[in-house]
C-alpha cells in the first residue's frame, strides 16, 4: 500500500474512532491488513499533523486538524493542552515552549491554527516547541495575546515564563 493510501485509511480511522493511544491505531490498522511498524505510524500522525484533544469519555483522543471545527476560540478555551505546558523561555525573537512528552505537536498545532499576528511559524518535536516571533512583536505582547486567546495557560505559565535569556 502506498503512503498516500496509508494516510487515507488512517484520516479515516481518526474521523470514525476515538483512539488515544498508538497501539490501538496499529491494531485498527492490523484488522484491515495493513502491517507498519510503531516508527512509520509515528512518522505518518506527524506528516498527517495529528494531534491530542481533550475528551471527558476518553482523556485525549487523537484528532486531525480539520476535526477542530466550529467556534475556534471556544475550542481552543476548551481544547488547548494547557496543562501540558511546563514553560516558555525566550532568545532573541524566539520562544521556546516546552511541555510534557509528546504533547509538543499537539501544543504547536493549536498555536498554529491560533493564527496570532506576533508569530510568524513554529516548529515541534516531542517536548519542545520553537516559536518564531514576528521580527517587530516584543515577547511581553506575544505573551499578552497568547493568554487573551488562552487564559487557562495564565495559571500554568505563572513563573514559568523567562524573558531574559539573549
Amino acid at each position: 500500500m502506498k503512503k498516500d493510501e496509508r494516510h487515507e485509511v488512517i484520516r479515516q480511522l481518526l474521523q470514525s474512532h476515538k483512539i488515544n493511544h498508538q497501539d490501538q491505531l496499529l491494531t485498527l490498522l492490523k484488522k484491515m491488513g495493513i502491517q507498519i511498524t510503531q516508527a512509520t505510524l509515528s512518522r505518518d500522525l506527524n506528516a498527517l499533523r495529528v494531534g491530542k484533544v481533550a475528551d471527558p469519555k476518553y482523556g485525549h483522543v487523537y484528532t486531525l486538524p480539520d476535526q477542530f471545527g466550529g467556534n475556534e476560540d471556544s475550542v481552543f478555551a476548551q481544547d488547548f493542552p494547557a496543562d501540558s505546558v511546563r514553560s516558555l523561555r525566550f532568545s532573541a525573537n524566539l520562544g521556546v515552549m516546552k511541555t510534557q512528552p509528546s504533547f509538543a505537536p499537539t501544543v504547536g498545532l493549536f498555536l498554529d491554527k491560533l493564527e496570532l499576528k506576533e508569530v510568524t511559524g513554529t516548529v515541534a518535536g516531542d517536548d519542545t516547541v520553537l516559536i518564531i516571533l514576528e521580527e517587530s512583536t516584543t515577547r511581553e505582547e506575544f505573551v499578552t495575546a497568547l493568554l487573551d486567546r488562552i487564559p487557562r495557560l495564565q495559571d500554568r505559565l505563572m513563573g514559568r515564563v523567562s524573558f531574559d535569556i539573549e
